[in-house]
């Protein structure tokens, strides 16, 4: 009599352990489940990029840095961070004007054939 009392409890537990288990598995399978997850993976996967490129725009910043210091470009104390100083300009010689002599008509006497 005990014997059957064990078996017949051990089944209605498996019985209802295997029904739990597949109704979880049915409500996963469902569209609104399916576009929840699929959500949680997209936010998930936009946490990730936002991480990269924090870490892109650190590395570009430091490296940034090192350039500066190697071409001897220092932080200006009045400018805002994200400004560097320039070194100044150049001074270009002026260029020379060669008196290079143009030919002025006068007014009334344009001839279309002297261009040819």
């Amino acid at each position: 009599m005990f014997r059957r009392a064990f078996w017949f409890t051990a089944g209605a537990a498996a019985g209802v352990w295997a029904t739990t288990k597949v109704n979880r598995q049915l409500k996963k399978l469902t569209p609104e489940s399916l576009a929840a997850q699929a959500a949680d993976k997209a936010v998930e996967a936009g946490h990730r990029l936002k991480d990269f490129a924090l870490d892109v725009k650190a590395g570009m910043t430091q490296r940034e840095d090192e350039l500066n210091d190697a071409l001897g470009l220092h932080q200006d104390p009045d400018r805002p961070d994200n400004v560097t100083a320039l070194p100044g300009p150049r001074r270009l010689r002026a260029i020379q004007n060669d008196k290079t002599t143009h030919t002025i008509r006068p007014a009334g006497s344009y001839n279309r054939n002297e261009d040819h």
